[in-house]
């Protein structure tokens, strides 16, 4: 995993017998699971789903998956002095030396230039949330990264675009209970995964932001909102449109797997101490993946039965 004993060499993803070259590891894959929520709206607008609109849904995830290489390429140059300090990160492809300086930079032009090109042929209001959604995490990594507070609240807005280009990618209106739902809990991991650098105590070197941050602040802010995440979920879930939308009033039955697969992070988060790499453990964590399974679901079961 991410973690390991003092004096053992901790390999970054990718590593080992399948290790994949250099310059695919520097596009990060394993994280593009992320952009699975510019999907979501498949599913939360069931009376959208056909076969025009998965297309165009796919062509929307690839086009967040080749921004999102170009913000971690980006991100990964900015930071290559401070990733050669970290013990993980310093196997990064930059900070390694497997990938040049030049060859990063053009990597991270085509990507930019093939996702914005896959955005303006989908439309020109999604070219232009994945423009903002590129614009903002351009600025967290040349400075807003170093604020605390801010730093967490960029990371969760990404996931929110994300969710706003989905809908608009088949031509739907976002509801405003499922982007707080989508902010809250990206919010949470982003909290999670800043608790982790605390515990590790990585020093403001590699981080500034962990300045303005302990673990006491951050055990109160993920309480905080946690609390303030279910609230909204029971409210997207029980609300006049929801019901509506959906044909049923009893979506609120997927609370318990909600709930399940949040109380399992927060556990990995404070007992495991672990939740340095959200994208691995919603990968790898059988409880987390049953959790997901079982709302997806019986979420689909409830709306399509």
């Amino acid at each position: 995993m991410l973690s390991a004993l003092a004096g053992m060499r901790v390999a970054e993803p990718g590593a080992g017998p399948l290790r994949l070259p250099a310059a695919v590891r520097l596009l990060r894959p394993h994280h593009w699971v992320k952009n699975a929520i510019v999907a979501a709206p498949l599913l939360l607008y069931p009376a959208d789903l056909s076969l025009a609109n998965l297309r165009l849904i796919m062509m929307a995830v690839l086009s967040f998956c080749l921004l999102a290489s170009t913000v971690y390429v980006i991100n990964d140059v900015c930071d290559r002095h401070a990733d050669r300090a970290h013990p993980v990160k310093r196997f990064r492809p930059i900070a390694s030396g497997a990938v040049s300086l030049p060859l990063a930079l053009a990597i991270a032009a085509v990507t930019l230039l093939a996702g914005l090109g896959v955005g303006l042929w989908l439309s020109p209001g999604f070219a232009g949330v994945g423009a903002a959604y590129f614009a903002i995490n351009l600025a967290y990594s040349f400075g807003l990264k170093n604020v605390s507070i801010l730093d967490v609240m960029i990371i969760a807005l990404g996931f929110v675009l994300r969710m706003v280009a989905g809908t608009i990618a088949i031509g739907v209106t976002a509801g405003v209970w499922v982007m707080i739902c989508v902010g809250l809990a990206a919010l949470f991991l982003a909290l999670a995964k800043r608790r982790d650098d605390v515990v590790r105590a990585l020093d403001t070197g590699h981080r500034k932001s962990l300045a303005g941050y302990n673990k006491l602040f951050l055990d109160t802010s993920i309480a905080v909102v946690l609390g303030a995440l279910l609230v909204a979920y029971v409210i997207y879930t029980t609300n006049q449109t929801a019901v509506e939308r959906f044909g049923t009033p009893d979506l609120y039955l997927t609370m318990p797997f909600v709930l399940a697969g949040i109380l399992r992070y927060l556990q990995i988060t404070l007992v495991e101490e672990r939740s340095g790499a959200p994208t691995v453990i919603l990968l790898t964590d059988r409880f987390m993946i049953g959790s997901v399974l079982c709302w997806a679901i019986s979420f689909a079961l409830l709306v399509h039965l």
